[in-house]
């Protein structure tokens, strides 16, 4: 098989699927090249958090990013709908981070501060307030900061919307096809060998992933994005036991859904890309989510998974032109926001790529590694003098 595109984007995670949709709704020919299944990683065993806000310890570049993409979120969701008939689950109940101590109550407290002065609504909750919010809550906990303009949606939904709004829009799909070889001719990309068969285009995106520097590595280049491996499970309590994403201490997070399962996660374990759920991992989640909410211990346990998150050295994703080639991008090492990132870095690419309008993501540039790399070397040789 092969085929002409305008652009190929190779992976097929929410990521890829969202620049897939854009640049379909453009008018773009575009394909997605998936090694697996859609989403059949991170982006499907996500629990869907919109945290804009919630995970935000300082203002900044990142922070206006999620802002922006939450803000499209309703905008997706219809279209979404109405295109493919497939519900994403928005949900706006707001998000509680809560403290486990003194020192983490008054950080908490910091945050709400500079938040409030950014324009954003997040209200502090003394332990009285937190629990009349959520009664079902521990009463061990110092306080929370609530987020209501923070929510969720569903992941795995979200991901199979957008690849059905990708073939709706006009665009194609092709799971199951890994890449051989990436050929090059001056200083452009021209073709992606795969298994199943050559794809040749004007523009090409990487987007693989917790994959994406062993992608990035066949055009010469140095991405670092490592994998951080994520262990999750579900319980269904006998009935709703809250309302509102639950945040809690050492990133443990408890996300109420609509069909009555409480996602419980995630741990954390840079490098390990060993499969399953540990005995260790969940007995952790466990503990912890019966300590935030006693009822859970009486809850079904139905599930456990896990993944693979992206992730770079400073946190922020990769979005950008690929030096030194003309024609080649790069998506990336969203971490723990590739759900929340989604439909801004989807709008944001589709017109860079477009040649519409170049966003102003210098902080996210592929090529700030190479030249923190150059800046550090300089200075070290300085110093010798």
């Amino acid at each position: 098989m092969s085929q002409t595109s305008d652009v190929v984007i190779v992976g097929g995670g929410v990521i890829g699927c969202a620049i897939a949709y854009a640049l379909a709704g453009k008018g773009a020919r575009v394909t997605v090249l998936e090694r697996d299944r859609i989403g059949a990683h991170a982006s499907s065993a996500a629990a869907g958090m919109l945290g804009a806000q919630v995970e935000m310890a300082f203002p900044g570049p990142m922070v206006d990013l999620c802002l922006e993409s939450r803000a499209l979120y309703p905008i997706w969701q219809r279209q979404l709908k109405q295109e493919t008939g497939l519900d994403i689950e928005l949900q706006n109940e707001g998000m509680l981070r809560i403290a486990d101590t003194p020192a983490e109550a008054e950080a908490l407290r910091e945050r709400e501060g500079w938040q409030r002065r950014y324009g954003l609504e997040a209200v502090w909750l003394e332990k009285e307030s937190l629990l009349q919010s959520e009664p079902c809550l521990s009463s061990e906990w110092s306080g929370a900061l609530r987020i209501p303009g923070d929510g969720q949606v569903s992941a795995p939904r979200l991901v199979q919307a957008l690849a059905q709004g990708v073939r709706f829009r006009g665009g194609t799909v092709v799971e199951g096809v890994e890449v051989r070889h990436v050929r090059t001719t001056g200083g452009r990309v021209t073709e992606v060998e795969t298994t199943g068969g050559t794809f040749s285009f004007d523009t090409v995106v990487l987007s693989a992933g917790a994959w994406l520097s062993h992608l990035a590595s066949r055009l010469e280049a140095s991405i670092p994005v490592s994998p951080v491996k994520g262990e999750s499970l579900a319980l269904r309590p006998a009935r709703p036991l809250f309302r509102q994403t639950l945040f809690g201490p050492q990133g443990l997070y408890l996300v109420p859904k609509s069909d009555g399962r409480v996602i419980v996660g995630a741990t954390e374990k840079a490098g390990d890309v060993s499969p399953g759920v540990t005995a260790e991992g969940a007995a952790w989640l466990l503990q912890e989510s019966i300590r935030m909410v006693p009822e859970l211990k009486e809850a079904e346990w139905t599930a456990a998974w896990s993944s693979y998150r992206p992730r770079t050295p400073d946190g922020l994703p990769v979005l950008g032109p690929l030096s030194p080639w003309e024609n080649a991008f790069v998506a990336g090492g969203h971490f723990r926001n590739g759900i929340l990132l989604a439909p801004i870095t989807g709008v944001g690419m589709a017109e860079w790529i477009a040649g519409e309008k170049v966003p102003n993501w210098g902080a996210f540039a592929p090529d700030r590694f190479q030249k923190m790399a150059i800046s550090q070397g300089e200075g070290v040789e300085g110093n010798d003098h």
